[in-house]
């Protein structure tokens, strides 16, 4: 793969400063299989910048990406770099790289080559176990977090429709256009258009079947929980 110049952007300086400051090496993590087969492949070398992007693919693959990126996260990333992407200090905040080329190259060369320092891994390398299309895979589902400060902002107002929903006393499909509308003020901390927030998935169930409150209550009531 040709290397090109990496321009850092203000974030990813953050995230820069925060590897090199790790203690604890979390260097044993064993790479586990990502099953990709729904993804289309990627061919030749390995790409410097996301191909899963809705705007490059579309909305169906980008959302099997981002689906298939969620569990090659929570088997491969979650133990060191936290659930839903939210660090704990001891690893790198990933949801602060751009969605853009930059972010990408950075990315790309720690999950294909891993990290090293002082002799410790720090992290391994899973380029070679676990391919290209699950490496983009799980790098559309980081870019996509929602900010934790705009899900604070809609904790309150999610929590009473959830136990409308919950209750059967709410409209299905007005639910959705106002999950919808809550779902497109909260941002990433990326950069990245869409956010995977509760009220995204949440109105996306009720879009697909208006009559699912159950699991669009359920939805919501793990997304709130995670955003504790």
């Amino acid at each position: 793969m040709t290397r090109h110049a990496c321009k850092i952007g203000p974030t990813l300086a953050l995230v820069l400063t925060a590897l090199g400051t790790t203690a604890l090496a979390h260097g044993d993590v064993k790479p586990q299989a990502v099953d990709v087969s729904t993804l289309p492949p990627i061919e030749g070398d390995w790409l410097t910048e996301n191909p899963y992007r809705v705007d490059a693919v579309g909305e169906e693959v980008w959302a099997e990406a981002l689906r298939i990126g969620a569990s090659g996260y929570n088997q491969n990333c979650a133990r060191c770099h936290g659930l839903e992407a939210i660090s704990g200090g001891l690893a790198p905040d990933l949801r602060f790289l751009e969605a853009e080329e930059y972010g990408d190259e950075w990315y790309v060369e720690r999950f294909r080559e891993g990290y090293t320092q002082n002799g410790i891994t720090k992290m391994p390398a899973f380029g070679e176990l676990l391919g290209q299309e699950a490496a983009w895979a799980i790098r559309t589902y980081i870019e996509t977090r929602p900010d934790d400060g705009a899900m604070e902002d809609v904790t309150p107002e999610l929590a009473a429709m959830r136990d409308d929903l919950k209750a059967g006393s709410a409209d299905g499909a007005a639910a959705a256009a106002r999950l919808q509308e809550i779902a497109a003020e909260i941002e990433t901390l990326s950069g990245a258009p869409v956010a995977d927030s509760a009220a995204w998935r949440a109105a996306n169930a009720l879009n697909a079947d208006p009559t699912a409150t159950a699991k669009a209550a359920e939805i919501l009531t793990i997304g709130l929980s995670a955003a504790k």
